[in-house]
């Protein structure tokens, strides 16, 4: 089942509150009146009976309640929902108005005010007639003047009002159901249209395609609550061009290194197979090729390494060790390759830090060979360790030909080659242009930079990890 949109649940949203405020005002509103006219009719009623009291106190005896039944029955004429009766103790009737056909039917009176206690509304009952129709009755005692007890009771038929209230209610129900259906389609009109930059927005976002990434959403017309949003989609439409773009220049110049040792073993194979050879010459040709399928090897070990240290899983094992001490370990290592360039390797400085160690050894490893390549004989390769307050700076220093300014932030791109003066980088290193990208990418695993300064003095290339690295970054 497929979720309703978003103008038609904000519309729904905006009926369900008309019809909750409608509900409770109207149920207000209809209480307030209820009470209201219960307490003027009860008002009614016991203004009535006090009347009648009074008038019936003034009275000898039963005879002259009789005699004067005018006067009595008076305190409810006007009013034809008032009913009065008056009876002697023994129960029979002296007077009684308007009351053959409702009193009959209502049950006696449950308790009655006595002679000579005060009437308030609290004494009024509310008892069902006929057909369920509400009623309310007021039981007096009154003390007639031989001191005889008659008993007074004044009935209000609450038919009318019944039906008055009704009539309300229904009322409010019928208004409450058009408010809800105007609330509704004016509230989808309404956010349909408060929608409509949302829509510009998903229209212009789906003009961009593989080959249109450089498109960007328009902001002059996106309203306020929106910008936030539009800027995120063309940071993000950005980022993807980058990477596209990235990606793109990646295979291809992967698959021009590629294609160059490939065609080394093609052509030398074709030539070898062109006459009976040598076996020493078949050995020569093997050993050339296992050069170059060595050289792919290397090559595509590098290019999976830094897909996979692009995941955000890419598992790393952080510890703190000595920097200096890692540094002379590593120089170690490079002493025969060093020895053979006819180069020297120094280490000094201090620091502890908190990397990846393997990591912090291949970084720094892709350094030094490129230093190696790149230092005349008789060079030295300076390794130096220096912290900062927020920083600590592993530095590679080499001698040589100095790099072109606009060429140092570049030299750490996959598969850059920029210097021609500097050739030979493929073929002499094997990493096809990936060991400097390497390095930056093992650096942005540690929240650290890489960066490179060269002049006449010299290459350096310069490591800043962070001091206050955690385990877990």
């Amino acid at each position: 089942m497929r979720p309703r949109s978003l103008t038609t649940t904000l519309a729904l949203a905006f009926a369900i509150t008309t019809l909750a405020v409608f509900g409770l005002v109207g149920s207000v509103v209809y209480l307030a009146l209820e009470r209201q006219v219960k307490v003027q009719d009860d008002m009614d009623i016991v203004l009535a009976a006090r009347h009648t009291r009074r008038l019936t106190d003034e009275l000898q005896s039963y005879g002259e309640v009789e005699r004067f039944r005018e006067r009595l029955e008076s305190q409810v004429l006007g009013n034809v929902a008032l009913s009065m009766k008056i009876a002697d103790a023994s129960g029979h009737i002296l007077v009684q108005h308007n009351a053959e056909d409702t009193l009959t039917h209502l049950p006696t009176p449950s308790h009655s005010v006595p002679y000579d206690a005060q009437i308030t509304q609290a004494a009024i009952e509310s008892v069902r007639g006929r057909e369920h129709y509400p009623f309310r009755m007021l039981s007096v005692d009154v003390r007639l003047q031989d001191g005889s007890l008659a008993r007074i009771i004044i009935v209000r038929n609450m038919r009318d009002r019944w039906i008055l209230l009704d009539h309300y209610r229904d009322r409010l129900q019928y208004a409450g159901g058009i408010g809800v259906l105007l609330s509704f389609a004016m509230g989808f009109c309404l956010v349909r249209r408060a929608l409509r930059p949302l829509r510009e927005v998903a229209r212009s976002a789906s003009t961009v395609t593989s080959d249109k990434l450089h498109t960007r959403i328009a902001m002059d017309r996106v309203p306020k609550d929106l910008e936030a949003l539009v800027r995120s989609l063309n940071g993000m439409l950005a980022g993807l061009e980058t990477s596209f773009q990235r990606l793109s220049q990646s295979t291809a110049d992967l698959a021009h290194d590629m294609r160059t040792p490939l065609a080394n073993m093609r052509g030398a194979t074709e030539v070898a197979l062109a006459r009976t050879r040598s076996v020493e010459e078949y050995q020569a040709l093997l050993a050339s090729n296992l050069e170059e399928c060595h050289r792919l090897s290397r090559m595509i070990e590098n290019v999976i390494f830094l897909a996979r240290a692009e995941h955000p899983q890419f598992a790393r094992h952080m510890r703190e060790f000595d920097a200096i001490e890692e540094l002379r370990r590593i120089a170690e290592y490079f002493e025969g390759l060093a020895e053979d360039a006819g180069v020297h390797i120094s280490t000094n400085g201090a620091g502890r830090v908190t990397a990846d160690l393997e990591l912090f050894r291949r970084a720094v490893s892709n350094l030094i060979a490129n230093a190696v390549r790149y230092t005349p004989r008789q060079g030295i390769i300076k390794l130096s360790a220096r912290p900062t307050p927020a920083w600590l700076c592993v530095c590679v220093e080499n001698d040589g030909a100095p790099i072109a300014p606009e060429m140092l932030e570049r030299v750490f791109d996959r598969f850059y080659r920029g210097d021609p003066s500097r050739g030979g980088v493929e073929s002499a290193s094997g990493s096809a242009g990936l060991g400097l990208a390497i390095v930056r990418t093992i650096m942005e695993l540690h929240g650290g930079k890489a960066h490179a300064e060269s002049d006449a003095h010299g290459t350096r290339f310069v490591l800043s990890f962070p001091i206050a690295a955690d385990s877990g970054a």
